[in-house]
């Protein structure tokens, strides 16, 4: 998955409607936009509605209140991933494509619109219960199969056998969220000469790769694995030998 987007050098098409006629929609991106930039309290919803190119009252007619649009906004976020990971998960024919397909999509999800991650972590701040309930809503059922998958792959030897399936799942979800709601800031460490663009390429890449190799073991590192399980058990059969011997003998 990682070899895709440095053979392609593509960056994931942009989640604004060009053409978005839909109403609905184009409120709650703009909201996603101004409150993960100003944050809840900081933005009206004059300023929200005057972005849609709509009059108040006209947002209102589909949003009744100001914090109805932001559990909206929340709400058609998160639900995207309870659709889209069975589907994922079924399509793919092995447990390292399922992978590469999961972690290709919940990337492209954020890096298409960073505000999406932006706002969910200022929404995690100002308010962790509340998010903890969506998370448990939206979240846990999918990260549940998923860790189904993690424990089938290390019965299969694929999978790091130290992994803790939960942890990782948690740990993926906020290094992916975090890594993309602050990169405008951390994207600075960029070497001169280095493109924002080629930077944030590269930024992807080592995302995608640190997910990547913390979990899968290697062919290279699974084949020195079995020698090493091997020559531990010669060794074992040998010193169990002995023992019986010296017994016979005596």
């Amino acid at each position: 998955m990682v070899d895709s987007y440095k053979a392609h050098g593509r960056h994931l098409p942009p989640s604004k409607s060009t053409a978005a006629s839909d109403v609905p929609t184009r409120i709650l991106e703009e909201a996603t936009r101004l409150f993960a930039a100003r944050g809840f309290d900081g933005t009206s919803l004059s300023e929200i509605a005057g972005a849609v190119g709509i009059r108040k009252p006209s947002l209102l007619y589909h949003f009744p209140s100001k914090d109805a649009l932001r559990r909206s906004v929340l709400e058609h976020m998160l639900s995207h991933w309870n659709e889209l990971v069975p589907r994922l998960l079924k399509a793919a024919t092995s447990g390292e494509d399922q992978y590469d397909a999961l972690l290709r999509e919940t990337v492209g999800f954020f890096t298409a619109d960073p505000d999406r991650a932006r706002l969910l972590v200022r929404e995690a701040l100002d308010r962790p219960d509340e998010i903890g309930a969506l998370v448990q809503r939206h979240v846990r059922p999918w990260a549940d199969v998923v860790c189904q998958h993690i424990r089938k792959g290390q019965a299969q030897g694929r999978v790091h056998p130290n992994v803790d399936p939960e942890a990782y799942v948690g740990q993926m979800i906020n290094l992916i969220i975090s890594s993309v709601a602050t990169y405008k800031c951390i994207g600075d460490v960029a070497p001169r000469g280095v493109s924002p663009d080629e930077m944030r390429r590269r930024h992807i890449l080592e995302l995608c790769r640190v997910a990547k190799s913390s979990l899968f073991i290697s062919p290279a590192s699974a084949t020195a694995q079995g020698r090493e399980n091997g020559r531990e058990n010669g060794r074992e059969n040998g010193r169990e030998n002995g023992r019986e011997n010296g017994r016979a003998a005596r």
